[in-house]
């Protein structure tokens, strides 16, 4: 078989493939974007199979103790491309100029990043290759982040005309302005190491390790109460988007309920006993 045709079967089996894979690793589940040969597009069907994969994660009851943490990680030396241009551009002959499907690819990725966002269990993503765009975006979206040392990051819009403007609302909620605003009006590609400097990945690991490093870090998630990860995660994100004021009378409360909560009791016992705790998970 010529290598031409070895290509064009592989390219084949790709396509009859589901675009998002679904692993459990003990309590963790591990989600591949499984579209290399389309850079792992943000396209209409990777939207739709991401969104309906959280959304059967996210029915996982955290008491339940079936799924405790996602990895989100990705085949190929692309982690995600972002959208896809050719589908978008493809629509710009309808009557709209392409503007009632671009609405509805924008919403169906806003929906599918807000669903992380609330998603009970915590959210890694292990980044191998390249995040660019909505990639990127992806990649701010997720509660933590293990690059890859090869991994890069951009959001490159400036370079076509088409500034990331959905991107960078989780972009510049992750690191600083300066350098949200940098890397959206420079479209520059930074390396790993620098996105742990800005804070956009937790820690950077030899190439080819991501994954182990993300699955290890969600392990040792796992290992705490599932009902307490779950409200600490809501709690983090609410108390985000309110003044100073109201964020502390917020937390104060969220404390107060955690305080009643069973595993809290477990918990500080386990502490002033000196013994490992039993969580009941509620």
């Amino acid at each position: 078989m010529s290598i031409l045709s070895s290509a064009a079967t592989a390219e084949r089996r790709a396509e009859t493939q589901a675009p998002v894979l679904r692993e459990n690793v003990g309590e963790i589940v591990v989600l591949t974007l499984s579209r290399p040969q389309a850079r792992n597009t943000l396209s209409e069907e990777m939207l739709a199979a991401l969104t309906q994969a959280l959304a059967d994660v996210g029915q996982e009851q955290p008491q339940e103790q079936r799924v405790r943490a996602v990895v989100i990680a990705a085949e190929g030396s692309v982690f995600s491309a972002g959208h896809d241009l050719k589908e978008l551009m493809g629509h710009r002959s309808e009557g709209d100029g392409g503007r009632g499907y671009t609405q509805h690819i924008m919403q169906c990725c806003s929906a599918m990043m807000l669903s992380i966002l609330r998603l009970p269990q915590p959210v890694i993503a292990a980044v191998e290759g390249t995040a660019t765009a909505a990639g990127c975006q992806l990649v701010a979206t997720c509660d933590l982040a293990v690059a890859s040392a090869a991994a890069k990051f951009c959001t490159p819009g400036t370079h076509i005309g088409l500034f990331c403007s959905t991107p960078m609302v989780a972009l510049s909620r992750n690191v600083g302005r300066k350098h949200a605003m940098e890397m959206l009006l420079t479209g520059d590609t930074i390396t790993a190491e620098d996105a742990y400097r800005i804070g956009l990945v937790n820690r950077v690991v030899e190439p080819g390790t991501a994954r182990h490093h993300a699955l290890r870090l969600a392990q040792k998630i796992t290992a705490k109460s599932a009902a307490v990860v779950k409200l600490g995660k809501e709690a983090f994100y609410r108390q985000l988007e309110m003044g100073i004021s109201d964020a502390y009378a917020y937390a104060g409360e969220v404390m107060v309920q955690n305080m009643m909560a069973r595993d809290a009791a477990e918990g500080i016992s386990a502490f002033l006993e000196k013994r490992a705790p039993r969580w009941d998970n509620r």
